[in-house]
């Protein structure tokens, strides 16, 4: 089956729908009240999801199944190109899809759809299968490259730190991402395919910073926890933040180099 015809494309057609990932509590972390700090995922599944799409609901209780996984860094990037159907999604932003695009034109592919979901950044399968992405999986992993890079995060007075080592490989370089999440919302459906339900996304992710460019030696880099909140989100609406380094540029995007995340205190 091809990519296309593997998920439901934003022409309107529906179609049909171990290394693990280690908890590290650092010492100094623990003096200063610091939270957890998560490294070593095997995986980092983005699930490209739509509250206007009927074919989406499957892969979204999916997504919250395997994201009770510790091996596995989930998220939910919920995007707006089916709005026009009669229901604005409430969890969307523009930026993911955005993103779906951007790693289609990576992959040399024109369409999009949902719901999909990409692997380590470089993989893309149905969203609503889980032997496929668990395909991908292994898949992604095949050069040994994928989330090889030793990531830290953790957050102490006020301040989230991001510290990554130098690359083994001399070529690697990429871009560093912050991403706050909320780990379950509930959003009751009153138009759309979907009208009257209410259907619960995970792990949905509710913006994107970009703390900076790694350029493949040892490098530092912080973010002020009070800058987090924007427009509609609220600190107290995020569980848990994400940080990922990957490969490529936003408009090209490569392979997920590294990743970490950590609930906050």
């Amino acid at each position: 089956m091809s990519e296309a015809a593997s998920y439901k494309p934003q022409t309107g057609r529906a179609y049909g729908s171990r290394m693990n990932y280690r908890l590290i509590i650092l010492a100094a972390a623990l003096v200063c009240g610091a939270s957890p700090v998560f490294a070593g995922p095997r995986a980092v599944i983005e699930l490209f999801t739509s509250q206007g799409c009927s074919s989406c609901p499957p892969a979204d209780r999916l997504l919250g199944e395997m994201s009770r996984d510790p091996s596995l860094l989930t998220m939910s990037l919920p995007v707006d190109y089916w709005d026009y159907l009669g229901w604005k999604d409430t969890l969307a932003l523009h930026g993911h899809t955005k993103r779906q695009h951007a790693y289609a034109l990576a992959r040399g592919v024109n369409d999009v759809g949902t719901p999909q979901a990409v692997i380590n950044g470089v993989v893309a399968v149905l969203g609503s299968d889980r032997q496929a992405i668990e395909h991908a999986i292994e898949q992604s992993r095949r050069s040994g490259e994928a989330l090889s890079l030793p990531v830290a995060l953790k957050i102490a007075d006020g301040l989230v730190t991001v510290a990554i080592p130098a690359a083994v490989n001399a070529k690697h370089s990429g871009e560093v991402w912050l991403c706050p999440v909320t780990d379950r919302i509930a959003v009751a459906i009153g138009r759309g395919e979907n009208r009257g339900r209410t259907i619960t996304y995970h792990e949905v992710v509710r913006r994107w910073v970009k703390l900076g460019d790694w350029n493949g030696s040892e490098q530092t880099f912080t973010y002020k926890l009070a800058d987090i909140p924007e427009r509609n989100l609220l600190l107290r609406d995020v569980d848990r933040l994400d940080v990922l380094v990957q490969s490529g540029v936003a408009a090209k995007p490569g392979l997920i180099l590294g990743a970490a995340s950590t609930k906050l205190p």
